[in-house]
């Protein structure tokens, strides 16, 4: 989970200014937390409290109001989510992780992904984007090698992880939707050799940097075994005291490392 927020928090500045190189730093001046580093705690707040996901969707945008949501989902919140959304977008995807953590065998990562989607996401690529992801964390943190990770996300989904980033970053361009995002998010940790390299060759797409660099850091968290302390350190120290209060209760009782 910390894995998202930190990729998150370091891609934030990067969405709206394409960058196409991975020699970047990674906390410019102006990083802070987003939309995914909001749902990504509500998501976990939701698991440690076995509550509705939708009731935490609601009760941390509107708590978190500028954290920079998407135009449909910022409707969805208006209707009080009341109305099902048909959205393809990549939100599903980006706050899923602690989904991976939390579960303990395959199907049950299947289904709790699809949870956390369908209310937000119900379009069958919006679930397919958060159950991939989750995933991928899953398998991560199993201890399953890349090669292992990637032929079973191919498997299930459909994507395409062969491609190569050299391929990929020229002609790519900003897409929110999870079947034109979450591919290549997850090609940038396959290609990684640790953390820190996994978050830079997600935001060196140039697309939906701040996404893109949360889902490529919350694999990469899980598979490396932990983050560069400084790098915590770092992202902590721009979160609320309440989104801490839930990572720290969530770490403990998931004995993330």
């Amino acid at each position: 989970m910390l894995g998202a927020i930190i990729g998150d928090i370091a891609g934030s500045v990067y969405e709206h200014r394409p960058i196409k190189k991975e020699d970047i730093d990674l906390f410019p001046p102006g990083c802070t937390y987003t939309d995914d580093t909001v749902l990504t705690v509500a998501v976990a707040d939701c698991i440690l409290n076995e509550g509705s996901y939708s009731d935490y969707y609601l009760k941390y945008a509107r708590q978190y109001p500028d954290a920079g949501y998407g135009r449909i989902f910022k409707l969805w919140v208006k209707y009080e989510g009341r109305r099902i959304i048909n959205s393809l977008g990549n939100g599903s995807a980006m706050r899923v992780s602690p989904i991976g953590w939390a579960c303990e065998d395959v199907k049950n990562v299947i289904e709790e992904a699809e949870k956390s989607a369908q209310s937000t996401h119900a379009h069958i690529e919006g679930v397919k984007g958060a159950q991939a992801v989750a995933l991928a964390v899953f398998f991560a943190k199993k201890g399953s090698s890349k090669e292992h990770i990637k032929c079973e996300i191919e498997r299930r989904f459909g994507y395409d992880l062969s491609r190569k980033l050299d391929l990929i970053r020229p002609s790519y361009e900003f897409d929110p939707t999870c079947p034109g995002s979450v591919p290549e998010a997850l090609i940038a940790f396959l290609e990684s050799e640790n953390f820190e390299d996994a978050l830079k060759k997600a935001i060196s797409l140039g697309g939906d940097a701040d996404t893109q660099a949360a889902i490529a850091g919350a694999v990469a968290h899980a598979h490396y075994g932990g983050i560069p302390e400084e790098m915590t350190k770092k992202a902590c120290s721009l979160l609320p005291q309440a989104f801490l209060d839930v990572i720290d209760a969530f770490v403990e009782r998931y004995d993330v490392f």
